[in-house]
């Protein structure tokens, strides 16, 4: 039988279906890589399943994975704006385009993240919600006849030029679509590692590339979602984003390597070291903001009577606060006593107001900081 050969200007209609062919998981390469990221994983998960209110740092977390994420499809948004926007419950109209594909993410990661613990399943209908939820639209998988192509981005050598052109055609796309959550949930028939299978179905679903846009976001929030279905995280907070940016070259040329010469091998490597370095940022930045946390209360209870943990703990539950948190926390609190207390937060420098019209803000400088660096 004559071999077909990838063309990266026609659709690739012939993508393999999984599981790969490749005896992957008994390569010793791949085995110690995948104990060492699995180690990391647990580490991380349970520094957060010890945390006193883990939703709170979580939060955190998962906005700096929505904006690396959107980052990485050159969709990008300022500290600044996206902390204000986050601050906010109203004037959304106020947000620029850009903040406003970043928190989108986020929402969509909670959302389905609480949609999760009642399917336990991650199937189309979830896949598509994500991707709905992401750019805010009803469409769902491309149409047969969508000539969509990956292009060349307008910074690189020869811009503009055809990489790849992903599956299309009637029904195409859905059995691919089809075979990945078959593949991803089907522990019986496909017995592979649950991490093994995350690696492995990122490729599948970038390749098959089902959506006019939205792909690579909506691929990332997949990944956490599964390891939090198969029990690897409690929380969807895995940093992942940060590495691929950093590494976004290597990140495309191992992804194309899988299409044209089917080198799974190097791509899963490459996806379980990510988890390990990612599940280590993670930690570190969980263990830098407990750290500033407790630091921050000592040092203010020492200075401010009334302040307490639960106060603590909402100043850093994002870097930029408005202070109606403040006063949520503290309850009963009249206006002129809320203004004096914020006062001694601004005195004793633990936060910095700003003023951006008519609008306050109180930014936690020492959690932008960490956030941040």
């Amino acid at each position: 039988m004559e071999e077909i050969r990838f063309d990266r200007n026609l659709p690739y209609n012939h993508l393999p279906l999984l599981p790969p062919l490749q005896d992957i998981e008994n390569d010793p390469v791949i085995l110690k890589k995948l104990v060492v990221a699995s180690r990391a994983l647990t580490r991380v998960d349970g520094k957060i399943s010890k945390l006193p209110n883990p939703f709170m740092l979580v939060n955190t977390i998962s906005l700096q994975e929505a904006r690396t994420s959107t980052e990485i499809e050159n969709i990008f948004t300022t500290d600044e704006e996206l902390y204000k926007a986050i601050s906010e419950t109203k004037n959304e109209e106020n947000v620029n385009a850009a903040t406003k594909e970043v928190l989108r993410y986020r929402e969509s990661l909670w959302a389905d993240f609480n949609a999760l613990k009642e399917k336990h399943a991650i199937d189309n209908e979830m896949i598509i919600r994500i991707f709905q939820r992401i750019k805010d639209t009803t469409a769902g998988f491309r149409a047969p006849h969508a000539n969509v192509v990956i292009r060349k981005g307008q910074s690189e050598f020869r811009s503009g030029e055809i990489i790849y052109t992903p599956p299309r055609g009637e029904g195409i796309i859905e059995n691919l679509m089809r075979n990945m959550t078959d593949y991803l949930n089907d522990d019986i028939k496909y017995s592979t590692d649950p991490l093994l299978k995350m690696c492995i179905a990122h490729y599948q679903f970038e390749a098959i590339h089902p959506f006019q846009d939205g792909n690579g976001r909506t691929g990332r929030i997949l990944n956490l979602l599964y390891l939090v279905d198969k029990g690897l995280l409690t929380h969807p907070s895995l940093y992942l984003s940060k590495y691929i940016i950093i590494n976004k070259d290597d990140y495309y040329y191992q992804l194309g390597a899988v299409t044209q010469r089917e080198s799974w091998h190097t791509w899963v490597a490459y996806m379980l070291d990510a988890v390990e370095q990612t599940s280590n940022l993670t930690s570190r930045l969980i263990e830098d903001i407990l750290i500033q946390m407790d630091q921050t209360l000592d040092y203010a209870r020492n200075k401010i009577k009334w302040y307490n943990k639960d106060i603590n703990e909402a100043i850093f539950s994002q870097p930029y606060i408005k202070a109606k948190t403040i006063g949520k926390t503290l309850e009963k609190t009249s206006r002129t006593t809320l203004t004096k207390y914020i006062n001694e937060l601004l005195e004793h420098k633990i936060l910095r107001s700003k003023k951006d019209g008519t609008e306050v803000y109180y930014i936690n400088d020492d959690l932008l900081r960490i956030l941040t660096g």
